[in-house]
């Protein structure tokens, strides 16, 4: 018989690393929507959280969840690139550094601290080659230039919605590790897609009869997808340099 907890130790943990994980579950439950990993205890080496009885994923189950991040997203965040609410600690997505940020418009936001954070790092690994740096940059310029800012308010966000941190379980989707902060809608459901998550089409569509997504949402996969590559390609090696040029490059096209 599997253990009903499940414990997370890091002794060479930064400042606030598992810290900032309990908070963002809290906040994220908070919003009444998707149901996230309960948090038994936390300290700054370890997690202690209760274990997830996984079972197959199920396409009313994706619906469900769909329909849960709708209501996550909508409960909202004080600014884009806001921590959770309470939490002025650092924060991370996976192992590297996550900036805060209080920005009241999107574009200048995900560029400045979603993207530029990791180009130095994946550049200097060798793993994004200098053209493909410039095609990212050009792509973050126009990004913070607003051309692809609406009137949509920060949303509640996860932060790293692929599909290791969607776990199937009998009562539904629950959800694990996340960067949790003010940002995109549209975010999560890229990154959904990005890693190829069980039976997306419905968690799309429980999403949209939740809350329907701005026309043309399609087509900006890419541009959300920018900052998760970019994450990748500054410590997973060169594949993610390519795909994140490649995402880049789509955004131009745009």
């Amino acid at each position: 018989m599997l253990p009903r907890t499940f414990e997370k130790r890091r002794t060479d943990a930064p400042q606030g690393f598992f810290e900032a994980e309990a908070a963002g579950l809290a906040w994220l439950k908070d919003a009444h929507g998707v149901t996230t990993v309960d948090v038994i205890s936390v300290d700054s080496g370890h997690i202690t959280l209760r274990r997830v009885e996984e079972t197959r994923p199920a396409a009313e189950a994706a619906r469900q969840f769909g329909r849960d991040l709708a209501l996550t997203h909508d409960a909202g965040a004080a600014a884009f690139g806001a921590p959770p609410h309470g939490y002025d600690g650092p924060m991370f997505i996976g192992r590297r550094p996550l900036p805060a940020a209080h920005s009241t418009t999107w574009g200048a936001f995900y560029a400045a601290d979603r993207v530029r954070p990791y180009l130095d790092q994946a550049e200097h690994a060798g793993y994004l080659s200098r053209e493909g740096r410039t095609i990212v940059e050009q792509a973050c310029d126009r990004i913070a230039a607003g051309e692809f800012d609406d009137d949509d308010l920060p949303s509640r966000i996860h932060g790293d919605l692929w599909s290791g941190n969607v776990l199937w379980s009998t009562g539904g989707v629950v959800v694990i590790d996340p960067a949790a902060h003010g940002g995109h809608r549209e975010t999560d459901l890229a990154m959904l897609a990005l890693f190829g998550c069980p039976f997306l089409e419905q968690i799309v569509a429980g999403y949209q009869s939740a809350h329907a997504l701005r026309p043309g949402w399609q087509s900006r996969v890419p541009l959300h997808q920018l900052h998760p590559l970019a994450v990748h390609a500054a410590g997973h090696g060169p594949s993610y340099g390519a795909e994140l040029t490649h995402a880049a490059t789509d955004v131009l096209a745009l």
